[in-house]
Formats: structure tokens, C-alpha cells, sequence
């Protein structure tokens, strides 16, 4: 199992919105330039995740990008989500009649990761950081 690149970038903006710790607009191109990627590219992303109400976009020559919620809400499986969609990661090709013994242990192994990264918050790394520096 493999996420995108698409929900790296992603979760790399959000921490560093979370870590900005302002209400002011990050602008796109300030956002690319600190993870070193396209402001085109990482355009698509933020439109996903203001899609997935994680970000506001704010117009205008101040405009940019902020956090739509607080920053202690902001959760690992949100912004996957937002990015790789909601499907489980298998699906049998074989028709059971009683169901199919793996997808139910895969299933049961997804629930337990989208479990653990639902309670793993944006903030709880950055209190991590700031407690070994």
C-alpha cells in the first residue's frame, strides 16, 4: 500500500499551515516554495483539500490560504481522504458465497489504521517537534 504523492504534498501544506499559527492567508507560492514543488501542481491539491473543507481560499492580492478549522481538529485521515478518497483498499474479484475471508481481514486491518490516523492530529507533531528542540 502506497499513498500518492499528491497526499504527501498535502499533508506537508497542512502541517505547515498548522505551524504558521496565523489567521492571515499563506499565498500559493510560498506554500511551493517550502516544499519545493510547482505552484500549478500544488494548486490541484488545494483545491482538494478547500473541497474537503480543511482550507478556506481567500482572493485577492492578500489572499491565499488558511485553515477552515482549528488547528487542534486537523486530522491525518481528513486529508487523505480528501486526496485519495474514501474506497478500501481491496476489493475481491472472486464471488463467495458467504464472503470473502481476506477482504474481510483487510478490512478489518484498514479500520484499524483509519482508526489510529483518525486520532493522530497535525498538532500532535508539532508539539513533538517543539518538545525535542
Amino acid at each position: 500500500m502506497k499513498f500518492s504523492k499528491a497526499t504527501n504534498y498535502a499533508l506537508h501544506t497542512m502541517l505547515f499551515l498548522v505551524k504558521a499559527e496565523t489567521d492571515k492567508p499563506i499565498g500559493v507560492q510560498q506554500l511551493a516554495e517550502s516544499q519545493d514543488v510547482s505552484p500549478t501542481y500544488l494548486s490541484k491539491i488545494l483545491t482538494k483539500l478547500v473541497k474537503a473543507r480543511l482550507i478556506d481560499s481567500i482572493s485577492g492580492a492578500q489572499g491565499g490560504y488558511k485553515l477552515s478549522r482549528n488547528r487542534d481538529e486537523i486530522n491525518f485521515l481528513d486529508i487523505i481522504h480528501a486526496i485519495e478518497g474514501t474506497a478500501s483498499l481491496f476489493e475481491c474479484d472472486f464471488h463467495h458465497s458467504d464472503g470473502c475471508l481476506i477482504q474481510a481481514e483487510i478490512k478489518n486491518a484498514e479500520e484499524k489504521m483509519n482508526e489510529h490516523l483518525r486520532k493522530t492530529k497535525l498538532i500532535d507533531l508539532v508539539k513533538k517537534e517543539q518538545r525535542l528542540s
